[in-house]
């Protein structure tokens, strides 16, 4: 059974609600297998278009599209979004008054509403899935899905009750969809949610457009500045693993003129939506966050993300990297991290009453991401290989690909280190080590005795900086643990036997010791605007900021960079030339068309003129 659009094939909805002109990479395959009534399991990297997988379909069947959604904030957004392109959209959450849920029960009841978001906790409920069986369910789509999986980064307790769709509705199609998930992650997608029989699309993990660059930390805030030196006007996420970092350094940017805004689960609701909202629909808002900002925003111009502490793992690197360059416009996805990134996150592992299993999955997950980190070669290769996608030739879009990075033989270095740590008793942490390595006569130093040692002071001619860096890639290899139940000493593996007895070389990274001054401006978009075409571009912006606000939408939900980009080449100065325009549909066009060709009329008689 088909709604309204029967009659119409999934292209021409395609062209007519949302204004463009093709499917991209699988989508049409995919809506094909959910308008034919398959379950499927979609993995697409972020800005892919996975939302129009189940949009589509759910407009093409008979009966109200169901999409489960774990975000309040992304639940509204993409109903606004859809109410823009004139689709009957609405959701049921907390956010709610009863009288305007009773509204949307009638709304439903009556067949006025044909996509439906709610989040995974409020369609357990008894009284949701009653609403849902009296009433014709299209399909049923479970986005984030990877949600589900208990060896995930963002496993939710609710989405393991999501199997119950499978029994209570067995004869309606689900489509499960997410951008993250390795190998393990995808088989437990498949068995909690019931979908064994599903058809599995995976279009790939590579964000070609996103530049990849990990450096050590040497000074945070310094390397941090002289990364934004020359994206003062662009919107960006910086990401901290503790909520007063998050703080501290949303008040620092703000005293070097950035617009920047923090965002934790500490803060109050009213403040955590206010600041979303300024980064949604202002320009070149930058959020300083934990974890807690970022699954399913939309914003499609966030020019870079960066993270001043290591993330657990390269699924939540992945995902965090994933929210920049969501256009597929050239994006920048910038780290640093050091040797006490790398305690602190064992340290919360060890401390965790998980299972040792779970653990011991932690512990292998970390390595993979410290991998990544230490590698000297391309970047882009090790997360793609990660995700079980394998022969992905050098990107040239990452900074070992584009700077390789120099090593040195390090044998000595690392013989003297070693030693050190092994005659001060493997009971104490970096710092110390290396002020023995260094010969500096401290208090402590002298308590312990540790001057009258062989190895005090025979690693004057490295800097402290120098080496942490050995210690720290030390710690990556295996050739020294971390005692992180006890106060972060460093101790020898079995793998360091065979560099102590000299069987073994070792080259090392050479790090970068000082932040680079400035640097070079980001790469150059291909949305840069000559300057005799600046100030209609200027003038699209701000008649679309308009509309935005009148509309109380993010700007990019009336149009995309990439329409304006097209309006202002092909300066439609008619209804039937603005709908031919990229991402211009039927309703946007009698929404706001008037108000762009007026614009672009206005501008080319003065260039004329």
């Amino acid at each position: 059974m088909y709604n309204i659009a029967m009659q119409e094939s999934a292209v021409n909805l395609l062209q007519r609600i949302y204004g463009y002109d093709h499917f991209r990479g699988e989508q049409e395959a995919i809506i094909d297998a959910v308008v034919a009534g398959r379950d499927a399991l979609v993995l697409m990297p972020t800005g892919g278009g996975k939302s129009l997988c189940y949009q589509l379909p759910g407009l093409i069947r008979d009966g109200v599209a169901v999409i489960i959604s774990p975000l309040i904030a992304l639940m509204q957004d993409q109903v606004n979004a859809m109410k823009q392109l004139g689709v009957p959209a609405a959701f049921l959450n907390s956010s709610l008054s009863m009288a305007q849920q009773t509204g949307i029960e009638h709304a439903l009841r009556a067949g006025e509403i044909q996509l439906l978001y709610l989040a995974p906790e409020r369609l357990l409920q008894q009284r949701t899935l009653g609403l849902l069986e009296s009433l014709t369910v299209a399909l049923f789509a479970i986005d984030e899905a990877h949600c589900v999986s208990q060896w995930g980064h963002d496993f939710r307790q609710d989405y393991l009750g999501l199997n119950l769709l499978h029994e209570r509705f067995p004869d309606v199609p689900r489509i499960a969809l997410t951008a993250t998930a390795d190998r393990r992650t995808r088989e437990e997608i498949i068995q909690r949610l019931e979908l064994s029989g599903a058809a599995l699309f995976v279009s790939g993990f590579d964000r070609p457009n996103i530049r990849y660059a990990i450096a050590t930390k040497t000074s945070p805030r310094s390397q941090l500045q002289a990364f934004l030196e020359y994206r003062q006007h662009e919107a960006g996420i910086v990401y901290c693993l503790s909520r007063k970092k998050v703080e501290d350094t949303a008040a620092w940017l703000s005293t070097k003129g950035y617009k920047a805004l923090p965002y934790h689960a500490g803060l109050s609701a009213q403040l955590r939506e206010t600041n979303q909202n300024r980064f949604l629909r202002e320009e070149a808002v930058i959020i300083v966050a934990t974890i807690a900002f970022g699954m399913g925003i939309d914003k499609p111009d966030v020019r870079f993300v960066a993270h001043l502490d290591l993330p657990k793992s390269i699924e939540a690197y992945y995902q965090e990297t994933g929210r920049a360059g969501r256009d597929g416009e050239p994006a920048e996805a910038w780290m640093v991290y050091g040797l006490q990134d790398v305690v602190r996150l064992q340290q919360m592992q060890a401390g965790s009453d998980a299972p040792e299993q779970f653990k011991r999955a932690e512990r292998h997950k970390l390595d993979a991401m410290l991998g990544l980190c230490e590698v000297t070669s391309c970047r882009r290769q090790v997360l793609l290989n990660y995700f079980d996608e394998e022969d992905h030739p050098p990107c040239g879009n990452c900074d070992n690909c584009q700077i390789p990075p120099k090593t040195w033989d390090a044998t000595e270095a690392v013989q003297k280190l070693l030693s050190c740590v092994y005659r001060t008793g493997q009971r104490f942490g970096a710092v110390y080590v290396v002020d023995v390595l260094r010969g500096k006569d401290s208090d402590k130093v002298q308590q312990n005795n540790h001057q009258q040692l062989s190895t005090f002071g025979i690693g004057a001619e490295l800097s402290e900086a120098q080496w942490r860096s050995i210690a720290r890639q030390l710690v990556v290899r295996g050739l020294l643990a971390v005692d992180v139940e006890g106060y972060g000493a460093l101790q020898l593996t079995d793998r360091s036997r065979p560099i102590l007895r000299g069987e073994q070389t070792l080259e090392l990274r050479k790090d970068e010791l000082k932040p680079k001054s400035g640097g070079k401006k980001s790469r150059r978009s291909k949305r840069d605007i000559a300057p005799e075409h600046e100030a209609l571009w200027q003038a699209l912006r701000a008649c679309r900021t308009r509309l935005a606000a009148e509309n109380n939408v993010p700007p990019y939900v009336i149009f995309s960079d990439d329409t304006l980009q097209a309006m202002l080449a092909d300066r439609p100065m008619s209804r039937m030339e603005l709908l031919a325009i990229h991402g211009v549909g039927e309703k946007k066009l009698d929404n706001f068309g008037s108000d762009f060709i007026e614009v672009i009329c206005q501008h080319t008689e003065v260039v004329q003129g």
